[in-house]
Formats: structure tokens, C-alpha cells, sequence
């Protein structure tokens, strides 16, 4: 993704003129990293980040007890029974049932402690992040190990299941409760990263705001040795989860019935390929918007600890609950041509969605001399350009124009959207929790193609008219 690399305007009068005072204060705070001149809110501002904070572990516990007591249905009053009443036996039940034990405390920890020691101690490769100009212009180096670890923490799942260590079906079991240990150590861990970097005035791009500044965070380069938390919270934690569950899924399945349904089996190929591609492909994402630009906030930090393995999943938790029924379709005579076009039908978009991102950061690598071929399972046809066309910048970078960006701009983020519709289509509509996902991760997706093409267009000016002439199409070409 194209980055925003400047550090905002000077604000002006409504008469085109600014203070001696002001213009002294902005030409220091201009030098001055620690300070965000932009004087643009994301997201709502501070009363929006707020909602945001607030709300959204509220919803997760909704979702969850509709999913798990309501039979994937909508929590409402009973008739004749107050909303206050209701509040009150729904928080009661929260308690009762998602209350964070030790057993969930240590289940959560010792995975995350397991995947930071695999992410230091496994083989990897090292790659370079892009210029920090606030540090001189150093590349940061990044050491990927996602393959390793992945693998190894597939082996390891499987040792522990069968020798009956611990049962997979076990995060299914204490689902709330590490649930809640997830949300806890977001806004812990959050909180943590916040104070840490006042302390120690590594700050970066601050609006003054408290809260503002707590959600999209204070520190921009966060480690511990070779340790990046950012890209290790980002692409070791949700997505392997997410993997698990749909393992446990399959395990809870076998153990009652025998088998594993198609089903099930689709669940399992959609969140190992996607988690697979994170690990991967992990030495690609050193440049990308997310570890070069945004903060380690509470948005990443929560988002990535308790967000997105809680709330994306599910599909796993309604079809974990419904394993009897999940095969009995309603015309059980198009059960199987469907199956055969969900399976083929994303495979052939995962192709699309894996190599696309390869053709961007091939791209990327060979035009800073950094380009390091790797034969990581899968390798697919057409994930390296040769002599791809692109449109040189008035600011030296490139924009590519070539191989699936030629068809639109933002075309992997439609193979993603693509993703969370099949997944909850999948489920079927027995419960609206399910489709959670895939309607807000497109309104983010949105939302965040929006931030992207308002920054580039600040920023490349006449290079992104051209851009755009080249490339007019944003999600599906021809479309839109």
C-alpha cells in the first residue's frame, strides 16, 4: 500500500496569514516527530475512538452470548421483562460464563510466550522496512521466522491433541473466558505501550488529545531485540488463533461423530491458507502501511489481541454449535455442486489475492535492490513481474500499473471482502453473527481505501491523476 510520508501543513488564518508566535511554535514542532501537525481526526475524533473502545467489547460479549445461549440469535428481553432486568441477568450471565479463570490466563499467555519465543529462536529471513525520516532515513530490519513458527506450532497442536496434553476442542470449551483474558490484556497491554513510550519520549506524531493519542497510539517502532511487536501482534496472533478454532472445530466434530463434514474441512483450508500467507509471505509486509506508519495503539494492539480472532469467528462458533445439523441443507440436491463451487471458486480468488500481493512487493524489492526469492508452500504462477510497467512519481517513488493492478487499484482488498462473504455464507442466515465480518470488515475496508487515496492524492498531486487515468477501476474492474 502507498504511504503518506509527510508530516502535515501549517495551519493558516482565515486571512492567509499565520502568526509570528504560531509560525515559530510550527516550524519547531515541523522538526519535531513527537508532534502531529495535521490537524486531522480519524475515525470520529476523540468522541469516536472513545465509542469505539467502549462499544466494542460490549459487542463481542453480545455476539458471543447470542451465539452460544441464544442459538445464534438476537439477545433481547423476554416479554414482560424490563430492560434494565435484562441488563442485569445478561451481565450476570457474562460473569457467570465468561468470567477469566487461570486456566484461560494461562492458555492465552503460554500461546503468546510460544509464539514469541518461536518468532526469536526459529530459522528465518531478515528484510528491511522503508526509510523512518525521522530517524535519518534508517531502514529498520525485520526478522521473519512466520514459516518456522507456523509450522511448528501446527506440529506442536497436534503432539498436544492427541497425546491428550490438551484437547483442541478446549478453546471452544472456555471460549468466553479467554475471550475476556483477551480483552483484558488488550487495554492492559495497551495501556502499557501508551505510559511505556511517554516515559521513555518516543512518542510519535502526538495530536495533544489523551484519548486520541491512546488509540492510535505513541510509539511507532516498538521492540524488544530482534522482537517487532508490531508485526509480531499483527501476524502471529489473530490469524493463528483464528486457525486453531477452526482446528477445534474439526476435533470436536471427529469426537462426536467419526468425521469431519466438507464443511468443516472448507473452514479449515480458508483460515490455514490465510494464515499461511501471512507467515509466508511476512517479509513482504515490512514496507506496508501498517508497519511503517501506523502507531502501536490501543486500535492495533486490542484490535489484533481480541478484535479479530473474537468477533471474526463466527462462522466457527455457530457452525461448532450446529455440528449435528451444518450438513442438512434445505435442498440437500445442491449441497454438493455448491461445496465444489465455494472450494474452487476460492481458491481461484486466493491465487488472485496471494499473487497480487506478491506482484506489489516483488515490485517493491526489486526496485531497491532488497529482492530475495523464497519457496515457501504455496508457490503460485505469476507472483513475480517481469519488466512490469509503473508510473515513476514527482517524489522518486513508483506506482505499479502492471499485473492485477492494472485491473483495479485496490483489488486485493476485493479478494478480501470475498473471503468474509464465503465464510459466512457458509453458515448460512440461522444467525446474523456470522455476517458480522464480512459487513464490517468491507465498511473498513472502505473506510481505509478512502484514508489511502486521500493521503496519495496529497502527496503524488499529478502522479495520482495519472494513476487513476491508468487504473480508473478501485475494487472490480469494469465495475467500480
Amino acid at each position: 500500500m502507498l504511504e503518506d510520508q509527510s508530516i502535515g501543513a501549517l495551519p493558516v488564518h482565515t486571512n492567509g496569514h499565520t502568526s509570528s508566535r504560531e509560525a515559530t511554535h510550527n516550524f519547531k514542532a515541523a522538526r519535531n516527530p513527537q508532534i502531529d501537525l495535521s490537524s486531522h481526526y480519524e475515525f470520529g475524533g476523540p468522541l469516536g475512538v472513545t465509542a469505539m473502545m467502549l462499544g466494542f467489547p460490549l459487542l463481542m460479549y453480545y455476539m458471543w452470548v447470542g451465539a452460544t445461549f441464544y442459538d445464534g440469535g438476537l439477545p433481547l428481553p423476554e416479554p414482560g421483562q424490563s430492560f434494565i432486568t435484562f441488563l442485569g441477568d445478561f451481565g450476570k450471565q457474562v460473569y457467570k460464563e465468561a468470567f477469566p479463570t487461570l486456566q484461560a490466563w494461562e492458555i492465552y499467555w503460554v500461546f503468546m510466550l510460544f509464539q514469541a519465543a518461536c518468532y526469536c529462536l526459529l530459522p528465518g529471513v531478515w528484510s528491511c522496512g522503508k526509510p523512518l525520516y525521522h530517524l535519518s532515513g534508517i531502514k529498520l530490519k525485520y526478522y521473519c521466522s512466520g514459516v518456522w513458527s507456523l509450522w511448528g506450532t501446527i506440529v506442536i497442536a497436534n503432539i498436544l491433541h492427541h497425546t491428550g496434553l490438551f484437547r483442541l476442542y478446549t478453546l471452544l470449551d472456555e471460549f468466553g473466558p479467554i475471550m475476556s483474558v483477551a480483552v483484558i490484556s488488550g487495554f492492559s497491554v495497551a495501556t502499557l505501550a501508551y505510559f511505556s513510550a511517554i516515559s521513555r519520549s518516543v512518542q510519535h506524531r502526538m495530536s495533544g488529545c489523551f484519548v486520541y493519542d491512546f488509540f492510535m497510539g505513541a510509539e511507532l517502532n516498538p521492540r524488544f531485540g530482534i522482537l517487532d511487536l508490531k508485526m509480531f501482534f499483527m501476524l502471529r496472533l489473530p490469524w493463528n488463533i483464528l486457525l486453531a478454532l477452526s482446528c477445534a472445530v474439526a476435533a470436536r466434530q471427529y469426537e462426536l461423530y467419526g468425521y469431519v463434514c466438507a464443511e468443516v474441512w472448507f473452514l479449515i483450508m480458508a483460515h490455514f491458507l490465510y494464515t499461511n500467507a501471512c507467515a509466508k509471505g511476512e517479509e513482504c509486509t515490512t514496507t506496508t502501511w501498517d508497519i511503517y506508519y501506523e502507531k502501536w495503539g490501543f486500535m492495533l494492539i486490542f484490535w489484533n489481541l481480541a478484535g479479530v480472532p473474537f468477533s471474526y469467528c463466527h462462522t466457527l462458533l455457530y457452525t461448532a454449535n450446529h455440528l449435528s445439523d451444518i450438513t442438512e441443507w434445505s435442498h440437500p440436491s445442491i449441497r454438493t455442486p455448491c461445496l465444489i463451487l465455494l472450494f474452487t471458486s476460492y481458491l481461484i480468488v486466493y491465487w488472485i489475492w496471494d499473487t497480487a500481493g506478491s506482484q506489489k512487493n516483488n515490485f517493491r524489492a526489486q526496485e531497491h535492490g532488497t529482492f530475495v526469492s523464497r519457496k515457501s508452500f504455496p508457490q503460485l504462477p505469476w507472483q513475480t513481474l517481469q519488466n512490469p510497467k509503473f508510473i515513476k512519481t514527482t517524489t522518486g517513488d513508483s506506482i505499479l500499473v502492471d499485473g492485477w493492478y492494472r485491473y483495479a487499484r485496490k483489488i486485493h482488498y476485493t479478494c478480501d471482502v470475498y473471503f468474509a462473504i464465503v465464510w459466512a455464507v457458509l453458515a448460512g442466515f440461522g444467525s446474523p453473527f456470522p455476517w458480522f465480518y464480512p459487513v464490517f470488515f468491507t465498511g473498513m475496508i472502505i473506510h481505509r481505501a478512502r484514508r489511502d487515496i486521500k493521503r496519495c492524492k496529497s502527496k503524488y498531486r499529478e502522479s495520482w491523476v495519472e494513476y487513476e487515468k491508468a487504473v480508473p477501476w478501485l475494487f472490480v474492474p469494469y465495475i467500480f
